[in-house]
């Protein structure tokens, strides 16, 4: 698509790598990096010979299961995994994975291979590993093909959660009732006991009243959704809630509970309502609610009502676990697949997948505009490439401030930038370049050293014309633009 010069620049500059390393290797949940391609092969081979249900097929022989896994490579994991685990190394982890991987795990292991069956680029299961020593860990993984890998799964990363804890928690809940006490004060999960009778009061009469589709009713009266809410009866919480939510003491924490569930919340709560509608008397969900200092804290939800209490949900109990780290971590990793973390610009993954998006979607007109940094070859030479690493990152600060969304601006090569600007035409778009000349000149007036300065060439696209042609006619004026600046420069 773009000339050759772009496609030269590909490798990430190594403090790029350096920083994606760092935060892979702490990152506060344990993550793999593996390598499914072979185990993509073995999928292909099987459809085929005709395979059509890959369950049914594994089932057949349990066999076919290990077969799989045998295609799965480890490339490397990170700290918090080594620890997890009790391995002194990869290779100790790696040589022991028939220790780590067995007994419990053969069903959720089959879920998780049709999930990729199915051509599902995430997959999820909650699972059991076990420890080098044999301990056991209950554990729920999420697993995401990375972006710009989704043809041959050779870059596949997997995170998983310990929540044995939570897990032998609820085990052990229903031994007895003093001893569900003691669990349910020291628990290390937020623990909820509420009283829903008033709410199912409220639903029988919706539903007395001839409603069927509570989904529609709920968007015709969200005030209903908000006095359900005002109906439960919080009886009691445990220690943990109090820490979770920072929360001096039960009365304080009752008292200020519409600081606790706010904004995000009643969309929640309304999706609750409408599995309690439909029967679900046991639900499980991620919510975000706030801590009485403000924080926000995303939390996985499992609500049910207690044995005994179904007709009248008198009785339910909700636990709440703090995902909060894990929830970083995952947009960390999905902001890596958009990002090119040096300049915070998008990176050239994303530019291409936004420029197909626009060559389906639009609106058009679409003006794109092809910038190239001057002098950095010269920077990296002369002064090394911290200092050309200095001027990538004042070209982000420039660019990141040159468009607002819809339009956006990428890293699309080593000293290359593009613009991609919807609904925008050729008016629009000198506006924008005249704009950025100006925050070119101030980021001058504010850095000393090396100045930053820039070649464009801009194109907008015509009625019928490929985006393709747009961004070779837009390169061809960057190319014209860097010519003249090195001709005034020698003159």
């Amino acid at each position: 698509m773009l000339h050759s010069k772009s496609e030269r620049f590909t490798v990430p500059p190594s403090s790029e790598l350096a920083d994606d390393a760092e935060m892979f290797e702490l990152a506060p949940v344990s993550l793999w990096l593996e390598d499914y391609s072979g185990l993509k092969a073995l999928f292909e081979r099987w459809r085929a010979e005709g395979v059509t249900s890959l369950r049914d097929y594994l089932l057949e022989d349990v066999a076919r299961v290990e077969a799989c896994s045998s295609q799965i490579r480890v490339i490397k994991v990170n700290r918090r995994t080594l620890g997890m685990f009790e391995a002194e190394d990869l290779s100790h982890l790696v040589g022991n994975l028939d220790r780590i991987f067995r007994n419990d795990m053969l069903k959720t292991h089959i879920e998780e291979l049709v999930q990729l069956w199915e051509g599902r680029t995430e997959f999820f299961s909650d699972t059991v590993n076990y420890t080098l020593s044999g301990r056991r860990l209950d554990i729920q993984l999420k697993g995401s093909i990375l972006p710009g890998h989704e043809g041959g799964w050779d870059r596949v990363l997997i995170a998983i959660e310990d929540v044995t804890e939570r897990e032998s928690a609820r085990r052990q809940l229903s031994s007895s009732e003093t001893y569900a006490r003691g669990l349910f004060e020291h628990s290390p999960v937020s623990l909820w006991v509420e009283d829903f009778s008033a709410v199912k009061q409220l639903l029988d009469e919706v539903r007395r009243q001839g409603i069927i589709d509570f989904r529609v009713f709920t968007d015709v009266h969200p005030e209903f959704v908000t006095r359900c809410m005002s109906e439960i009866r919080v009886i009691d919480v445990n220690r943990h809630t109090l820490e979770l939510f920072a929360a001096a003491d039960k009365q304080t924490l009752l008292m200020r509970l519409g600081d606790v569930f706010r904004d995000e919340m009643h969309e929640h709560f309304r999706e609750q309502l409408i599995d309690l509608w439909n029967g679900k008397i046991f639900q499980q969900r991620e919510v975000v609610n706030y801590s009485l200092a403000g924080d926000e804290l995303h939390l996985h939800l499992q609500f049910s009502v207690l044995p005994g209490y179904e007709k009248d949900w008198s009785l339910v109990q909700v636990a709440l676990t703090d995902i909060t780290a894990r929830k970083r971590a995952e947009a960390y990793l999905e902001y890596l697949g958009k990002h090119d973390v040096l300049t915070k610009l998008y990176n050239r993954t994303f530019y291409v997948d936004e420029l197909n998006r626009l060559e389906r979607k639009g609106p058009f007109p679409v003006t794109i505009v092809i910038i190239d940094l001057n002098g950095l070859k010269a920077a990296n030479d002369q002064l090394g490439h911290g200092s050309g690493d200095a001027l990538l990152r004042r070209a982000g600060e420039v660019l990141s401030k040159a468009v607002d969304k819809p339009s956006y601006a990428a890293r699309i090569g080593g000293d290359e930038f593009a613009l991609l600007m919807p609904g925008t035409d050729e008016r629009d778009a000198k506006s924008v370049m005249e704009g950025i000349e100006n925050l070119l000149e101030v980021n001058n007036q504010f850095y000393t050293g090396l100045p930053l300065s820039f070649a464009m060439g801009a194109a907008t696209s015509q009625p019928g014309e490929r985006l393709e042609a747009v961004v070779k006619r837009a390169d061809l004026l960057m190319y014209e633009a860097k010519r003249a600046y090195y001709a005034a420069a020698k003159g």
